[in-house]
């Protein structure tokens, strides 16, 4: 009797499914594991990268190539936490423990970065399209802010103390001055830049000045505004941390300015981590607000409104 192989019909044992028919994944479900999987992934070369410069680093003690009292390897400077983590305890309420002093600390730095953004975003915004709407603003606000722009933002520290004084003040003021120029003018730049088929499109279907504005324009200029924001997040952190050290007593940079004056290279590279963490989480929640805000300028509307 001829032997017949097994067919389609035959039934997996776990699922009832004919054989060589894999079990489907529901629409959402999928979309779901494909984007964890996809955090997952970007997760992982995050930590192999760092896991790579800290071998590197470490590799280079081992060939005796790097000096621990001026290089320390990463297993030197977060040897003992707690020790390094006592020289935050100034920067917070007295009697507090070192790992709180870390994080109030780091936490200050980033709210006067995070400020300072949020005042650049939206006021070099303003300034913009005032500027590009209104001819007269236009000739009388472009040429001062074209001849400023070129001026360090270490150099507005000192006015920024004048000012401000001490204390979150001229921070803040700092990293919204890093920003504005160079947002304003990317502003103009972004406004001029828009697709006049656009313009022509709304003017013929009736939109009025405001809803040009909202509906085409904002939606076109909002994508490389924050292409802008992003690539100078990492000069705000910059400049905090210069105006933490000179202007406000206290902060991040208060911390690098204490360990380099106690030649203290634990707790330099110490507070770098410190720094490297925040920044990066800084960026990790810029780019949630970038995606939540660019989804809704997809549909034509800023922040859902």
């Amino acid at each position: 009797m001829e032997h017949v192989e097994d067919g389609p019909l035959d039934k997996r044992a776990a699922g009832g499914l004919p054989a060589g028919v894999a079990p489907q994944t529901s629409g959402a479900g999928a979309v779901l594991m494909q984007r964890f999987g996809g955090k997952l992934a970007a997760m992982g070369w995050t930590l192999l990268s760092l896991a790579l410069f800290a071998g590197l680093w470490e590799l280079g003690w081992l060939l005796g190539v790097l000096n621990p009292r001026l290089l320390p390897p990463p297993h030197i400077f977060l040897r003992d936490i707690t020790e390094q983590s006592n020289f935050f305890v100034a920067q917070s309420d007295p009697g507090t423990p070192g790992y709180v002093g870390v994080l109030q600390t780091a936490l200050g730095s980033t709210l006067r970065v995070l400020t300072g953004l949020g005042l650049a975003f939206v006021i070099s915004l303003s300034i913009g399209v005032l500027v590009s709407y209104f001819r007269l603003a236009g000739n009388l606000v472009l040429p001062t802010l074209t001849a400023l722009a070129p001026i360090s933002v270490v150099a507005w520290l000192p006015v920024a103390i004048f000012i401000f004084g001490i204390g979150n003040g001229p921070a803040i003021f700092m990293v919204f001055i890093g920003l504005f120029f160079i947002m304003t003018l990317g502003t103009v730049s972004q406004i001029a830049g828009v697709n006049e088929t656009y313009l022509q499109v709304a003017r013929t279907m009736g939109a009025s000045r405001r809803q040009t504005f909202t509906r085409v324009i904002l939606p076109a200029i909002v994508p490389g505004m924050f292409v802008i924001l992003r690539l100078n997040l990492f000069a705000a952190w910059t400049v905090v941390l210069i105006a933490e050290a000179v202007g406000v007593g206290s902060g991040l940079g208060q911390i690098v300015l204490l360990a380099r004056n106690t030649f203290n290279p634990s707790l330099v590279f110490f507070t770098m981590t410190i720094i490297g963490i925040a920044g990066y989480f800084t960026d990790v929640l810029l780019r949630v607000v970038q995606q939540r805000l660019l989804w809704d300028t997809a549909s034509g509307s800023l922040g859902g409104a």
